[in-house]
């Protein structure tokens, strides 16, 4: 692996390859071209070839690469290769559809604790995980080895899960509460926003529009 740091959009772009190949083996696949992948994942393969590069070099030329040797190494490069623990703190209807999702996902991903402060949830069970209180969060999460906290909690509420987080030595967070989190340098925080990715989708209903010149709007 090449020593210079990688982007976040390199990384982000890895778990699309990886769907992807994932599809070809069900299917069957043993080999595929950038070229294959660019078209269907609409990128650029330059950008693939490119992309994969940073970590190795798995294609051979004229030949593609081998989907099976492929999927194994981007599970390698994003720890997907052993199980990682996730804890989900807030036992509402966006937390229970994400355990339930969960369920099925059939990676190396697993939520294996629920966290709620609501006495009235507390006790119930989601996929027979049992939801804790929010005061077992540190001793649950160092005895499981859990690595990842999602948030699924108000956004008043948020910033204060996020704190037992990272003192229980959690090392990354997935946000879905519309608030910023403020956490140590050392701890990766991803924001789930809903809003905002839906009022940028509504800009391209109509074909996205372009700013008019200000001149022409002063003259309006």
């Amino acid at each position: 692996m090449k020593s210079e740091k990688i982007s976040d959009a390199v990384v982000r772009r890895l778990p699309v390859y990886l769907r992807f190949l994932n599809e070809l083996s069900r299917r069957e696949v043993s080999t595929v071209s950038s070229q294959e992948l660019g078209q269907k994942l609409d990128l650029n393969p330059a950008q693939i070839r490119k992309d994969l590069a940073y970590f190795g070099d798995f294609g051979r030329k004229g030949i593609g690469y081998d989907v099976a040797y492929l999927i194994e190494k981007i599970q390698q490069i994003l720890n997907l290769d052993q199980q990682i623990n996730v804890a989900l703190i807030g036992a509402g209807n966006l937390g229970q559809a994400l355990s339930n999702y969960n369920a099925y996902v059939k990676d190396n991903m697993k939520i294996v604790a629920v966290f709620d402060a609501s006495p009235g949830k507390i006790g119930g069970k989601i996929n027979n995980i049992e939801i804790q209180p929010i005061e077992m969060l540190d001793e649950t999460v160092r005895n499981m080895n859990i690595r990842i906290g999602i948030i699924t909690v108000p956004a008043a509420e948020a910033q204060h899960v996020a704190d037992k987080l990272v003192a229980a030595g959690i090392g990354a967070i997935l946000n879905f509460a519309p608030t910023i989190l403020k956490v140590p340098a050392e701890v990766r925080v991803h924001a789930a926003d809903f809003t905002t990715d839906l009022m940028s989708l509504a800009y391209y209903l109509d074909g996205g529009k372009e700013m008019k010149d200000h001149d022409s709007k002063m003259a309006d």
